[in-house]
């Protein structure tokens, strides 16, 4: 299955300091709005979302149709494919993708642990 570009998003109490701590690690700002409080960072193949005030906890965060630059990737696997294959396999979602659409979609699942786990296609 092809999930896509991955990243840790990370819930940041100040998007700031969070900001210049990673760009200490040597991330780079790749996307995102610092006004609106979330930004996309990038260490080579390593992604991580910094998000001020939008959700509890951190998630882990997989892009279908994306690859690490965020730049279209020609063949992947649609989020409403993988949600049905997680249905299937008796996986169950704590949100899911319309099935009657088509293009942007996303769907949040647990794994065992407790940890939720994003879905979030933008194409």
């Amino acid at each position: 299955m092809k999930l896509g570009a991955f990243s840790v998003s990370l819930s940041v109490k100040d998007i700031h300091k969070s900001k210049e701590f990673y760009e200490t690690l040597g991330f780079e700002v790749l996307g995102g709005d610092l006004t609106k409080n979330y930004l996309i960072m990038k260490n080579e193949n390593s992604l991580i979302g910094l998000f001020q005030g939008m959700f509890d906890g951190n998630i882990l965060t997989f892009n279908p149709g994306w690859d690490e630059s965020a730049k279209e990737i020609p063949s992947f696997d649609d989020v409403r494919h993988i949600q049905k294959h997680l249905k299937s396999n008796g996986v169950l979602l704590e949100s899911e993708a319309d099935e009657s659409t088509t293009g942007p979609a996303s769907l949040v699942v647990k794994d065992p642990d407790g940890n939720v786990i994003m879905i979030d296609q933008h194409r």
